[in-house]
């Protein structure tokens, strides 16, 4: 989650899903459910299934691209499982920087029970470290923003400059540094 926000990591999650794993209720996109139902969600998904979460940094993204760096969140996501995953499903297309053999699902988080949970899982992670990092920078309105390019955020990157968590290599915090 997070591949298009001016600010913050990108963060990916690996859900185990097997045929006989009961499914919870209300599990659906992430970007379709409200804050408070992802948490609930989230809740519920780490209570109930093996999952891990791996991450690449900004200066990550800036190094590798955002492609790039959303294969290392995954790798890394998937390493952290305690065991090793067979096939991977992944949300849209095929990622061969994944080293796994995978099935790529194009809207696989709106069709998918295990590319949904992983969407869920991950977005509510990466929004809870950006409210964290907005107390230490309140200006960018991160804990409402999640670090997308709003308005308000983007008149804060003219204001306040940018900060060592934003994606310098995105063309509208470039086009900030420009000025």
């Amino acid at each position: 989650m997070g591949r298009g926000p001016l600010a913050g990591p990108v963060v990916a999650c690996a859900v185990v899903v097997g045929p006989d794993t009961p499914l919870l209720d209300g599990i659906n996109d992430s970007k379709q459910l409200t804050h408070r139902r992802r948490e609930v969600l989230a809740a519920a998904i780490c209570a109930s299934l093996p999952y891990a979460v791996g991450a690449a940094s900004t200066r990550e993204i800036d190094r590798l691209n955002i492609r790039r760096a959303t294969a290392l969140a995954m790798r890394r996501a998937l390493a952290r499982l305690p065991f090793r995953a067979d096939t991977v499903l992944v949300d849209g297309l095929a990622v061969p920087e994944l080293e796994t053999p995978h099935e790529a699902i194009v809207g696989g988080d709106a069709s998918c029970y295990a590319i949904a949970c992983a969407s869920i899982v991950a977005k509510t992670v990466r929004d809870r470290l950006m409210e964290r990092l907005a107390v230490r920078h309140p200006a960018y309105g991160w804990d409402r923003n999640a670090g997308y390019g709003t308005e308000e955020h983007r008149e804060a990157i003219k204001h306040t400059g940018v900060t060592p968590h934003h994606r310098r290599s995105f063309t509208p915090v470039v086009q900030q540094e420009l000025f």
